[in-house]
């Protein structure tokens, strides 16, 4: 398989705000407002499916996949964190590591389904958590970058 794939936009974008770029993967901050510390892990040659790596590269991309949600629970404390590697859309192995609280839009449904209504109080609740977790992203950021450099030390 080859290495980049002109049709494909992850082989093609560098996706910005980039947090960690290493020799096999990068770490992505994804822009969603409802969900602050969404993180996205991309493996950089084109590949559609986990099994097209080897065993050891399966192992580094799903510990460096561990490492995101790790650092999420312990800078953001999530209620839950989704993981999920679809690639419908965008064929190119890539993984989304998404921080969940009860109350978000749309808990307990994927953050792909429709959002539930919500009462004037949740959405007070949720805003100000939104805003909560906006200031815990710096320190997030810098743990991530910490955790991946580590990461790949061992």
């Amino acid at each position: 398989m080859s290495t980049c794939d002109p049709h494909c936009p992850l082989c093609q974008n560098d996706e910005a705000p980039l947090l960690w770029r290493g020799s096999h993967w990068r770490v992505i901050e994804v822009d969603d407002g409802d969900y602050p510390g969404y993180t996205r892990v991309i493996w950089n040659h084109h590949h559609t499916e986990m099994t097209h790596l080897s065993y050891p590269e399966r192992e580094l991309l799903m510990r460096a996949v561990y490492v995101v949600e790790e650092t999420q629970r312990q800078v953001l404390k999530p209620d839950k964190v989704n993981l999920a590697s679809l690639g419908n859309m965008v064929p190119h192995l890539h993984w989304h590591v998404i921080p969940r609280w009860r109350g978000d839009r749309h808990f307990p449904n994927a953050v792909w389904a429709t959002p539930r209504i919500e009462s004037e109080l949740e959405c007070a609740k949720d805003m100000a958590r939104r805003k909560h977790l906006q200031q815990l992203l710096p320190r997030y950021r810098d743990r991530l970058i910490e955790a991946m450099n580590t990461l790949l030390r061992h």
